[in-house]
């Protein structure tokens, strides 16, 4: 098969020869460090592409897109609010809650907690919650038996387990003629769920809104705000602007971005960051092409004189050299991109297989928002980084070459 001249001697040069065992050798390293820096931009773009999906579909499936509430208990919110706040399209969903902070005790245990206490058929609507227990289900709180469920965490750190009793301690007093008390109520465990996240693990419990109305003291019916589901969580912030705006000042409204924006603003940041950092990898491991392929130029120059008299162009001089280059690129980008997607979809098993081996946690949920390292392969984000490695190393070529094409014969002939 017909092969144009510089195609062919360029793919011999990259091939190993005997005088040339040295050069092959450093074209092997340039390849192998240009592999290296694909895969692992692949596999860290990956893992951030996973963090970033779990936020979205953990953390923020499971508190509100927006909230509606009122400085005073909210009576009649079915029939005056909700049929208002539906009327928006961006609505999909909304449920009543009422939200009490305190400490949840059991023998010696303690652990603060943040109860949310909903209406078990509309939370479903807006949370995620019923796909993430372990023991019960939200379905199981029923109005009047004080029932409450826990995360897994939050559950170990009391030491408790299903049909447990524990005592909710609210942090304002009661008046009595024997002094100052504090207000408690004894729930039981009904559930356990575990979502992954530590922040909602750890301190996030849910009640029967009935039941904390009761505590609470508040007349049946009424709640403290309703939750909202958006068909796109990134139009909470308009949505919550045009609610207030639309109920006036009796209501206030609030977004996620308030609550957890930092954080979705921080791993999208750090993504950037992160990829522009080992684009700057691959940069250097492209480039190495560029000494690579002097050290060769410099070891050819009798050949590219001999090949010069014998009628060949600058321009298949510098073809040559382009060739054996971009081979050099395309090969370890090759090699780095099936790597990459290779260790980008078996990464989270392989470090979950790594902890149990080791019995460590690498994650902890008290540092980090989950607690296992995700993953998502993009192929969006592989072709950007195939083609940005296959198009650092053809620049890393063009020097070389025009070096190699600028070699005058008889100069070099004369020392031969």
């Amino acid at each position: 098969m017909f092969r144009p001249l510089s195609v062919y001697i360029g793919s011999r040069y990259t091939r190993a020869r005997r005088r040339t065992l040295f050069v092959s050798f450093i074209s092997l390293t340039s390849m192998t460090g240009l592999a290296l820096g694909v895969l692992v931009m692949i596999l860290v773009l990956s893992v951030m592409n996973g963090f970033d999906r779990e936020m979205r579909d953990r953390v923020l499936g499971m508190i509100p897109h927006a909230t509606v509430q009122s400085p005073v208990p909210m009576a009649n919110w079915s029939l005056e609010l909700a049929p208002l706040i539906q009327s928006h399209p961006e609505v999909e969903a909304i449920a009543p809650f009422i939200q009490a902070q305190g400490l949840l005790a059991h023998e010696r245990h303690t652990q603060k907690v943040l109860i949310n206490a909903v209406d078990p058929e509309l939370e479903s609507k807006v949370s995620i919650i019923q796909g993430f227990f372990q023991q019960g289900a939200l379905q199981d709180l029923k109005p009047g038996e004080f029932g409450i469920l826990l995360g897994d965490r939050a559950a170990q750190a009391l030491g408790v387990s299903l049909g447990d009793k524990v005592t909710f301690v609210a942090p304002d007093v009661v008046v009595t003629p024997a002094g100052l008390f504090p207000r408690m109520k004894r729930f039981t465990v009904q559930g356990i769920f575990h979502v992954g996240a530590g922040e909602i693990d750890s301190f996030v419990a849910v009640a029967h809104i009935q039941d904390l109305a009761r505590l609470q003291r508040w007349q049946p019916g009424e709640v403290q705000g309703v939750r909202l589901r958006l068909h796109d969580l990134f139009q909470a912030p308009h949505m919550a602007a045009v609610l207030a705006r639309d109920l006036g000042p009796d209501f206030y409204t609030r977004d996620w971005t308030r609550t957890h924006g930092n954080l979705y603003q921080a791993i999208h940041m750090e993504k950037a960051m992160i990829g522009l950092m080992l684009l700057l990898i691959v940069a250097v491991a492209a480039f190495n092409i560029i000494s690579t392929l002097v050290m060769v130029v410099n070891d050819k120059r009798g050949d590219i004189a001999i090949l010069r008299t014998l009628g060949a162009t600058p321009g298949q001089i510098m073809a040559i050299f382009m060739v054996q280059g971009t081979i050099i690129g395309v090969v370890g980008t090759l090699i780095g991109g099936v790597l990459g997607i290779l260790a980008a979809l078996n990464v989270s098993g392989f470090i979950a297989g790594l902890e149990r081996l080791l019995n460590h946690r690498f994650l902890s949920a008290d540092v980090y928002f989950i607690d296992y390292l995700p993953s998502q392969l993009l192929a969006s984000d592989v072709v950007l980084v195939c083609g940005a490695a296959l198009v650092l190393s053809f620049l890393a070529t063009l020097y070389p070459a025009w070096r190699a094409s600028r070699t005058q014969p008889a100069q070099v002939l004369r020392y031969e």
